[in-house]
């Protein structure tokens, strides 16, 4: 079985350049895309596209001298492993063709499960037309509305790993800026000039007759399918957005509005500021809903500011509870989504899944949860439209070396295996860590971990490395999850224990 060999920290000072220097001066291969891949956890892929012989072989790495960061990112190094660890473990050559992505939204076809989420970077024509031509499949139209919209500045803050990437991303934009007959337009020019692509108009209506018409307008003027917006959490004004997806009430009737306006698919995109989504996934079916969208964002405060106690981001001395994405938030995500998977008085409904999206097994995870497309802003903010090249190439081979013939296969796989509550776990037998002693290099870290969070199974020997106590030892993998140096995993063997019959 195939393991990763390289990681995003491999290559953390690499700053996945616009116009890379590293592409320009070589000639051999395209170091940038690689670098891509690698960060986008496409690595079998950027593999699969080289040569027979190493590129790198006889080059002096022009590409690390050019770097932004020159002599900061192993370039070469990383090059030559991809071609020499990775690639003799390819199990199959890169598929000649993306026809395993090819799927459907309520039936319309899809080129792939890749659309733009309803945001910013989906909020003009030329945007649009720049995704498309990129490759992905359609988008979620930012969110359409009759009433004036007005943003604040700043309005973006984030959450951020040791590097500066984004982990988890905060926003207090509302809805488009642009009046209902500029988006009408937009749609009208993106439909005839992208035929094939997908058009989610996203909406949002103050009172039954607005959802109803603007539904209409969609339709009339190109959009493929309608979201309902019910799960915006920055409204300026009570009573829109995810005040409206915490009710079930006013989710079917608003659902059942915008459906009397139109005869295209309806999706409900609800809100995870909820115990639980079914109640209002439910309304939005009867309703009329052909379909469910989740997640929106999650409210949140992050960044409060030790001089001026305000959180970001700060707008003249003042702040608010903002819609929190990104990675930080995939987890959770996923909880509501095999929530929604599980739900059989939802069956049949087409569910489309975002919230945390940076890579192909990010979107893998959704679908193996149940959804039909998946639906991505973040990332794209982060690092542009471009990510769509390693989402599709990474899916697609995966999808080939598990021999599935589309991605509606993998569709649903992983629902059996979830359970709401941890009482079907089997707690009878332990599974010890494997240490791998070539790779230790001595810190210390899993034994520290162990003792003051653990239960003290593991002690340092006199080669610094750590020595187990299987005696004490419950299986836990916290020392696994510590380890900076990757040289711990897990033994897949299973020692049956003795039930401890005491109290606690």
């Amino acid at each position: 079985m195939f393991e990763r060999k390289l990681y995003r920290s491999d290559m953390l000072r690499c700053a996945l350049c616009q116009d890379a220097p590293c592409a320009q001066v070589c000639t051999g291969t395209d170091p940038a895309a690689l670098l891509r891949s690698i960060w986008f956890e496409n690595e079998k892929g950027a593999a699969a596209a080289l040569p027979d012989e190493n590129p790198c072989l006889r080059c002096a790495a022009p590409c690390e001298t050019a770097c932004v960061r020159a002599g900061e990112v192993p370039i070469r190094s990383l090059l030559t492993r991809l071609h020499d660890e990775v690639r003799p473990e390819l199990e199959i050559a890169m598929p000649e063709n993306e026809d395993r992505l090819r799927t459907d939204f309520c039936g319309i076809a899809l080129e792939n499960p890749f659309l733009l989420s309803s945001s910013v970077v989906a909020s003009t024509y030329d945007m649009c037309a720049r995704a498309f031509e990129a490759g992905w499949a359609g988008a979620a139209f930012k969110t359409i509305c009759g009433f004036d919209i007005h943003e604040a500045s700043p309005r973006f803050s984030a959450v951020t790993g040791d590097n500066g990437t984004i982990i988890g991303f905060k926003n207090i934009e509302q809805l488009s800026d642009h009046s209902v007959a500029e988006n009408m337009a937009i749609f009208r020019r993106l439909k005839a000039e992208y035929p094939s692509k997908f058009i989610l108009a996203s909406i949002m209506g103050r009172n039954d007759a607005e959802w109803e018409e603007l539904a209409r307008q969609c339709e009339e003027n190109g959009a493929d399918a309608i979201e309902l917006n019910f799960s915006c959490p920055n409204m300026a004004d009570g009573g829109l957005g995810s005040d409206i997806g915490q009710v079930p009430e006013l989710v079917e009737r608003f659902t059942a509005a915008a459906r009397r306006g139109t005869t295209i698919p309806i999706l409900a995109k609800l809100t995870p500021n909820v115990a639980a989504m079914s109640p209002a996934a439910e309304a939005a079916k009867r309703g009329g809903a052909d379909g469910i969208a989740a997640i929106n964002t999650i409210k949140s405060i992050i960044g409060i500011n030790p001089h001026t106690y305000v959180s970001a981001p700060a707008v003249h001395g003042m702040s608010a509870v903002g819609g929190y994405s990104g990675s930080a938030v995939k987890p959770i995500a996923l909880r509501f989504f095999a929530e929604l998977g599980q739900n059989p008085e939802l069956r049949g409904m087409y569910l489309s899944g975002m919230g945390g999206v940076e890579n192909w097994s990010d979107a893998l995870e959704f679908i193996l949860l149940g959804a039909d497309s998946v639906q991505v802003t973040t990332a794209v903010m982060q690092y542009g439209y471009r990510i769509i090249d390693d989402l599709k190439a990474g899916l697609n081979l995966y999808l080939a070396e598990k021999g599935f013939r589309s991605v509606r296969e993998a569709k649903g796989l992983a629902l059996s295996s979830v359970s709401e509550t941890t009482d079907v776990l089997e707690r009878d037998t332990v599974v010890f860590p494997k240490f791998r002693r070539s790779s230790c290099i001595g810190c210390g870290r899993c034994v520290i971990s162990c003792a003051d969070g653990g239960h003290q199974a593991l002690r340092r020997g006199a080669d610094r490395k750590p020595v187990l106590d299987g005696q004490k030892c419950v299986g836990c993998h916290l020392c696994l999850l510590v380890c900076p140096a990757g040289a711990i995993s897990a033994s897949g063997k299973r020692i049956a224990r003795k039930r401890n019959t005491q109290s606690e």
